[in-house]
């Protein structure tokens, strides 16, 4: 008879809970956690006894419980079984199937994201005109062809001028890649940067996709959790101690999803570790632009004693989403394993789309275009605010962000975060599960993105989440 499950049952003697129901217990939560499934084989008494270490009478006992209770059943001169209905787990597939089903139903007409602009403020009819404007300057060869693997250069100059001016960064020709979307840019430094068996520092809570990226090139990760003014530095210097680490990743201008924004103090104290142990800083820098105070923080990577940095932006969230343009910036070495790493999966960007781009930066398009959609955010982000203080004030705790698109709140008490955000789908309103950017267990907090709303969506959404807080 097979028998797959190996038990792996952690008695503990001194406890005051009985070791027959400590055993019966973990066979429960073998059972709970599709370790051990319908019709599984246990073993004997006399074999159970030896592998735990116990009289076999606790175990005969820890049997008895389970077949009393429904989760196990015997056969005679076969053996004892899971069974195969089982007391709370058919309950519960039940009950969870109605509300899959049930959620799979109401596509939701409202939606906190994670922080998107407004698509409808896009200037997407500048944008087709300056397309249209490039096929009908060049000949048909000169824009059909093949360009450069880091992209059109004229637009790289954009790029570069913009990093040095609006950023107080030192970057040249060389060292800039234009990609498809930040996530592009993220992948490619991964998998040029990192090897199997390297360890990355992350900030927890923090970007997923970014983690699966550095995981795909076979990095381990070690997560820090997120202060009030930016990651915890006694925690990265503890795994600095421990691991070899090759490179740090950080969204030090408004922490996502948290929307902190790392301190002066612990800028300079990163860069000194990161050159007193040489690992690469991975500054994600990913909505520069949206900041409401007298001006935007100075990126890490703009500091003149920052050795190893890769800086990554985006202007798909200036112009639209659904605009994958993204860069990459770093020292002339890393952009050159960069572009031949991307020369295999994509030899060259859209040449016509960032010629386009560029067009609308030339004719100070893409300048007005900020100017106006700030200040329309701005006024969005006090509204948010308003509707805080008005619905939410003493059940949550928060900090009106000075930039970004979103709002961090955290209940002031535990809840159910998982069930809250089901409930509120079901009411057409969908919410990101804190899962989604936690590294193990789920933080206790809501990333509402408001941008993307109009001042009537943000009260309903809003009143509806002060139910069930």
């Amino acid at each position: 008879m097979l028998r797959p499950w190996q038990f792996e049952i952690h008695l503990d003697k001194k406890s005051d809970k009985a070791l027959y129901l400590q055993i019966a217990d973990a066979i429960i939560n073998a059972v709970k956690s599709r370790k051990l499934t319908s019709g599984n084989a246990l073993p004997g008494s006399r074999q159970l006894a030896g592998l735990l270490n116990v009289n076999r009478n606790t175990v005969i006992e820890a049997l008895d419980v389970l077949i009393a209770e429904g989760w196990l059943i015997t056969m005679d001169r076969k053996g004892t079984f899971i069974a195969d209905i089982l007391p709370e787990i058919s309950i519960n597939k039940k009950a969870e199937t109605q509300v899959n089903v049930a959620v799979e139903n109401h596509k939701p007409h409202l939606v906190f994201d994670d922080g998107l602009p407004d698509s409808r403020l896009a200037p997407m009819n500048d944008l087709a005109r300056a397309y249209r404007e490039i096929f009908n300057r060049k000949s048909r060869w000169q824009i059909m062809g093949y360009s450069n693997e880091l992209g059109n250069i004229e637009f790289r100059k954009a790029i570069v001028q913009m990093l040095n001016f609006k950023r107080g960064m030192n970057v040249s020709l060389d060292e800039i890649c234009i990609t498809r979307g930040s996530q592009m840019a993220m992948y490619l430094a991964a998998h040029c940067l990192l090897s199997k068996g390297d360890y990355v520092i992350i900030e927890n809570p923090g970007y997923k996709p970014a983690w699966e990226a550095f995981e795909n090139a076979g990095a381990s990760l070690l997560p820090v959790n997120v202060t009030k003014d930016g990651l915890d530095l006694d925690e990265v210097e503890n795994h600095l101690e421990r691991h070899s680490v090759k490179a740090i990743y950080v969204t030090p201008h408004h922490q996502f999803p948290t929307t902190v924004t790392m301190s002066l103090k612990k800028r300079l104290k990163l860069i000194e570790l990161s050159n007193q142990y040489g690992f690469t800083i991975i500054e994600d820098d990913y909505d520069n632009e949206f900041h409401f105070g007298q001006r935007p923080i100075l990126p890490i990577s703009s500091y003149s004693n920052a050795k190893n940095f890769i800086y990554i932006g985006t202007l798909s969230k200036i112009v639209a989403p659904a605009l994958r343009i993204g860069y990459v910036a770093s020292s002339s070495q890393n952009i050159k394993k960069i572009a031949n790493h991307r020369r295999i999966i994509d030899v060259q960007g859209d040449n016509i789309m960032e010629e386009a781009v560029l067009h609308l930066i030339n004719e100070g398009k893409i300048k007005r275009h900020l100017k106006k959609t700030n200040l329309i955010y701005k006024a969005k982000r006090d509204h948010f605010e308003s509707l805080c203080q008005l619905y939410l004030k003493d059940k949550i705790t928060f900090t009106k962000p000075e930039g970004g698109l979103a709002f961090w709140i955290v209940p002031n008490k535990i809840v159910d975060t998982e069930k809250i955000c089901t409930e509120l789908l079901l009411k057409g309103i969908k919410v990101m599960t804190p899962e989604k950017f936690s590294f193990d267990s789920p933080v206790n907090g809501f990333r509402l993105g408001y941008a993307s709303l109009t001042e009537e969506q943000m009260e309903e959404g809003i009143k509806a989440l002060s139910k069930y807080l």
